[in-house]
């Protein structure tokens, strides 16, 4: 089967891509203090030389009390950190390769080290504390646009600030940004991409990660039903998102019964806009496994490809065999599928 369908470019806005295969974002917590260092932008270089359409980098938190979770997640804020991300998109680009930031806020998420401040939540924030943390994530979206990022992404996944907001075990607010539906449960996210949308114009692409499990609970559904999903997805649409970004386990599986649709696929149903996939793309066993080592290469992706060409979707974002293999890419379209190397755990501690 031919793979050439992942080699024809994409252009929507102003983002033109060479070609469908995006860099996952995959967190490090390598950027001493929140300060991105040479050895990072090293890391993405080699991505972009070896043919990476689009890279999104590790979530990239925003100026506000408690965003992260580890000491050393590299922070999207001040004038050290900037700096260090503009040096970032000027190696990148000189590659002829496409960054967008991925601006996260980690929300009540603790990972073994403790903030400054105790972690924010939907139910321990004043109206205040919202109203700041929207234009936080305006500033970093201002920012990213200013250092010449090719697009920027919104973490609206896997049980973190704005997925908390969405999900009702952890968002019990009765003002506003609370509610009983998914939908009413949106009102933060919402306001989130308006905010973002004013900060960077109508022309720079913004991507949304959604996903429908936590790393609190797996078996998840915020929306239960297509229609659930379209109340939830298509304001967000309205708001100013392009392009979603739909986070699975395994890609392959089916989003709701009677479809083999995943979620990307029905991101793309519902608003008619591009979407990505993700989920063990380039595995022989699903994410959870990888992480701890069990993941190993996997190069039919005859899969994906159909549903690609089917146009389920329009982006393949791939994660772990990225992070061990700088030149998967490259590895892929010249079909050396023998020299693809296996994922291994130890590569989530370093950069090459």
């Amino acid at each position: 089967m031919s793979y050439s369908s992942l080699f024809v470019p994409f252009e929507y806005k102003n983002l033109v891509l060479r070609n469908r295969l995006v860099m996952a974002p995959m967190t490090r917590a390598q950027s001493p203090d929140g300060v991105p260092t040479p050895q990072v932008a090293d890391y993405y270089e080699r991505r972009a030389a070896a043919e990476v359409g689009l890279i999104l980098t590790e979530g990239t938190v925003i100026n506000r009390p408690a965003s992260k979770n580890q000491k050393d997640i590299p922070n999207f804020y001040g004038e050290a950190a900037l700096g260090a991300w503009k040096q970032v998109v000027d190696q990148v680009t000189a590659q002829n390769g496409a960054i967008a930031p991925q601006i996260w806020h980690v929300g009540n998420s603790p990972y073994g080290w403790t903030p400054p401040v105790p972690f924010e939540s939907p139910d321990t924030m004043s109206l205040e504390d919202i109203h700041q943390t929207i234009a936080a994530f305006a500033d970093a979206a201002r920012s990213a646009k200013a250092l010449g990022f090719h697009a920027l992404e919104l973490h609206g996944a896997h049980g973190y600030l704005i997925d908390q907001f969405f999900w009702e075990k952890t968002n019990n607010r009765t003002d506003e940004y609370g509610g009983r539906t998914l939908k009413e449960r949106s009102r933060f996210a919402v306001d989130v991409v308006k905010a973002v949308r004013a900060a960077v114009g109508p022309d720079m692409v913004i991507i949304l990660r959604l996903s429908q499990w936590k790393g609190q609970d797996y078996e998840v559904k915020l929306a239960r039903t297509p229609l659930e999903l379209e109340d939830w997805i298509l304001p967000l649409a309205e708001a100013g998102v392009d392009i979603f970004h739909g986070s699975q386990r395994r890609y392959w599986t089916p989003e709701f019964d009677g479809s083999d649709l995943n979620l990307a696929g029905w991101f793309k149903k519902v608003t008619g806009l591009p979407s990505i996939t993700v989920g063990s793309v380039g595995l022989a066993s699903d994410v959870t496994h990888a992480f701890r080592g069990e993941g190993s290469a996997h190069a039919d992706l005859r899969e994906v490809v159909r549903r690609l060409e089917r146009g389920d979707f329009d982006l393949v974002a791939v994660g772990r065999q990225l992070l061990q293999d700088p030149e998967w890419v490259q590895k892929i379209r010249e079909e050396r599928f023998d020299d693809i190397r296996s994922f291994e755990a130890t590569s989530l501690g370093v950069y090459y």
